[in-house]
């Protein structure tokens, strides 16, 4: 807990004074709430109108957990098939990447046409853009086993699932990880951006009301609770990392 405050007190800092700047400058300007509210106005707004908010707030945590599970779910597989089957990445790994250039905000209007307004397209549209980071980095992570130790447990007899389990996949666990925290910050997005399409509540649709009532302030009150939401999704698995490979942390410590 003092480590966290020794190095998270500077940012928090930084963040302070941006919002005392932004707070002076809009009133010194006297730019109207509409435009841009100032800061203290954003807070009694989140504030005040909590019990409309949390509902959304709640549905847009759903889904984006539900997202983000499956997407992991179908990126670790994805990962593990192309590992193991060598013909198999060389023909699907080079359209991966080119999936990756098409732009989920284009997709979205063509998996409602498919799939209706109900919750499989937006499952779709998070799972599209959790995926493709943990499949890269779980990659990565096989390809990084020392090559000394896997000729040894060749030598002593290891079958492919041996060396996988025991060696392959422990060694790519501090990738993976860092492909689960982008993921898990790119579920909130993904979520907010499926919401766009049609839906009952959550965070998107929130926006949509907020910004065609000209209601500003409350754009900001969600824009805050996506990075807020991100970020503790980033904690989370941060902390799971931590406890899982703490091998990799006192590795680190040594160095």
């Amino acid at each position: 807990m003092i480590n966290v405050f020794r190095k998270g007190w500077r940012p928090a800092a930084v963040l302070l004074l941006l919002f005392i700047i932004w707070e002076l400058a809009v009133n010194l300007a006297e730019v109207p709430a509409w435009l841009l509210p100032p800061p203290t106005d954003i807070v009694l707004e989140a504030i005040s109108g909590w019990e409309g908010f949390h509902l959304h707030l709640q549905s847009t945590v759903m889904l984006s957990l539900l997202g983000f599970i499956i997407g992991t779910v179908i990126g670790l597989l994805t990962a593990v098939i192309l590992h193991l089957l060598p013909f198999i990445r060389e023909s699907v790994y080079p359209l991966l990447i080119l999936s990756q250039n098409v732009p989920i905000i284009v997709l979205a209007p063509l998996l409602v046409v498919w799939f209706g307004f109900g919750i499989l397209p937006k499952l779709i549209v998070i799972t599209l853009v959790c995926f493709f980071p943990i499949t890269v980095a779980a990659l990565d992570g096989f390809r990084q086993t020392p090559g000394e130790l896997r000729h040894y447990m060749l030598m002593a007899g290891a079958s492919k699932g041996q060396l996988f389990w025991k060696l392959e996949l422990p060694y790519s666990l501090p990738s993976l990880f860092s492909g689960l925290k982008i993921s898990a910050t790119y579920s909130v997005m993904g979520a907010v951006i499926s919401e766009w399409l049609g839906a009952k509540a959550g965070i998107g649709v929130y926006m949509t009301l907020a910004s065609s009532s000209f209601r500003t302030d409350r754009v900001f009150v969600a824009i805050f609770a996506i990075m807020l939401l991100s970020l503790l999704f980033f904690g989370g698995i941060l902390l799971a990392e931590r406890l899982l490979i703490k091998w990799k942390a006192r590795e680190s410590g040594r160095k």
